[in-house]
């Protein structure tokens, strides 16, 4: 039987029960817009949103109008119900809030990121577009070469990628002599805020020569670091948001209880008290950002590659294996843990055995796969990264070569299933992966070709080749059953 429940709107919301679903503390009709977000995903609305639906309780100065670069399905969503939409806290005890901080929604083709940019009400830009929306070629500088750069460069009036569109918005307020704001990356990649400063820079090179002068001395781009498992988005979520709130939501979101957001403080003027809502303003975001990528996201992509070859589908489910929970663990004490300088406030073996707790939570139904996505731009930073410093500093590679070769023998068994992986260099991978035979010597050497993905400096180096034929040959095994971890 299907269930009843009314739209998600700010009219059902006056009607709504406080003590099945919590609402926004704040009268949204006084909400000013002084975010723009580019790429307002499932992490940025489980996220970001959230530390702003909170500050905005006291500050009304703070809502966000997301732009999505490539698709209207979430606009066309959640317009509808005044861009409202559920948040899901998955722990022991689900708790379910509406989130009011999106005052708009638009695509990047509708234009109506120009009057944002434009707006004195404007302060802070920020970005969740994955480490490809970048479009960092090689040393992660900007690729030129690039489509959607390319195509960027000859026409700025529809920008396809979000470089494009930011420093198209930054030309905007250049123009029109507005104050200059903070732009923000969100993304999982290292010094993510110098890196999105020297593309920007880059690009407004080629535009214009006081653009670029006005950005390289006015503007910030502060590095961040965040961290919360948010799960995609399913029709199982939908249904339990109807009968937990009663309201019906097109696209709610989830996430666990444990969130963080860490924040480099070089911020410009105007900039948001994100403090006063848990983030952590610091002058160490390296620390913080090298532990998360290293320890979770390194941990997450071998338990995905590893997990899948071992016919497992979610990371609850993966960490119920005991075998593959305790090879992770080690990993994480041995060959991350080991070489990681901690963060002031930070206890690097409590944030380790936090994170095994969080990859158990059985309310987070974490897809392998979906963490499996982009490999090629994941691994450099999650486990390529520290393979270069533990060769050099004799520390073990086991368990992170082993990561790195699950990743190879997923795609040789994508390519063998006609199974289309979601990955910037798909089609490369996918010939590879065809072309193989199943022989750690001949297999490995095809994908340490793969430039993009492992450093000519790694490649050189006999001990880490010989270790990867060792994993690959351990990963095959493990796959047909051979051998146990």
């Amino acid at each position: 039987m299907a269930l009843s429940a009314t739209r998600l709107s700010d009219a059902s919301l006056a009607g709504a029960d406080l003590r099945r679903v919590g609402v926004p503390a704040y009268d949204r009709s006084s909400v000013r817009t002084g975010v723009l977000h580019i790429g307002p995903g499932a992490f940025h609305r489980a996220h970001q949103a959230d530390y702003f639906d909170l500050l905005l309780a006291s500050d009304p100065r703070w809502g966000i109008h997301g732009v999505s670069m490539k698709s209207a399905a979430l606009r066309d969503a959640i317009q509808t119900q005044d861009n409202l939409y559920t948040l899901a806290i998955l722990d022991e005890q689900v708790r379910y809030r509406v989130i009011g901080a999106m005052t708009r929604i638009s695509t990047v083709t509708e234009g109506a990121w120009r009057e944002t940019f434009l707006s004195p009400d404007l302060h802070l830009v920020t970005l969740t577009v994955t480490e490809k929306g970048y479009c960092l070629g090689a040393g992660d500088a900007l690729d030129f070469a690039h489509p959607d750069i390319t195509a960027d460069l000859s026409d700025r009036s529809c920008p396809s990628s979000a470089i494009g569109l930011l420093v198209e918005g930054l030309r905007l307020r250049f123009a029109a002599d507005l104050a200059p704001i903070t732009v923000l990356s969100c993304d999982n990649l290292p010094s993510n805020g110098q890196k999105l400063r020297n593309a920007v820079l880059a690009f407004s090179a080629v535009i214009d020569e006081k653009l670029f002068e006005w950005i390289s001395t006015l503007i910030a781009f502060p590095c961040s670091m965040v961290d919360s498992i948010t799960p995609a988005t399913d029709d199982a979520l939908r249904t339990r948001v109807i009968a937990s709130t009663g309201l019906e939501d097109s696209w709610p979101i989830q996430r666990e209880a444990f969130t963080s957001w860490v924040i480099e403080d070089k911020v410009g003027p105007g900039f948001p008290e994100l403090s006063r809502v848990g983030a952590v303003m610091t002058n160490d975001v390296e620390a913080h950002e090298k532990a998360k990528l290293r320890l979770l996201n390194g941990a997450h992509s071998t338990l995905a590659y590893l997990g899948l070859a071992l016919g497992h589908q979610t990371v609850s489910g993966a960490m119920q294996d005991t075998a593959l929970a305790g090879m992770i663990d080690t990993m994480m004490q041995r060959e991350i843990a080991a070489g990681l300088r901690a963060p002031k406030g930070l206890d690097l073996d409590a944030y380790r055995l936090a994170l095994l707790t969080r990859f158990r939570n059985p309310a987070i139904a974490h897809k392998l796969s979906q963490i499996a996505w982009d490999g090629s731009k994941k691994l450099p930073m999650r486990l390529l990264d520290t393979i270069v410093e533990n060769l050099r500093s004799g520390r073990p590679i086991e368990g992170l070569a082993t990561g790195v070769a699950a990743w190879m023998r997923f795609v040789r068994r994508s390519a063998l299933d006609g199974f289309a992986i979601t990955d910037p260099l798909a089609d490369r991978l996918m010939q590879i992966g065809a072309a193989c035979d199943d022989r750690p010597e001949s297999d490995v050497a095809r994908f340490l070709e793969v430039e993009e993905v492992f450093p000519l400096a790694l490649v050189s180096q006999t001990a880490f080749v010989e270790k990867m034929k060792w994993a690959y040959a351990r990963v095959k095994a493990l796959e047909s059953g051979e051998e146990q971890l």
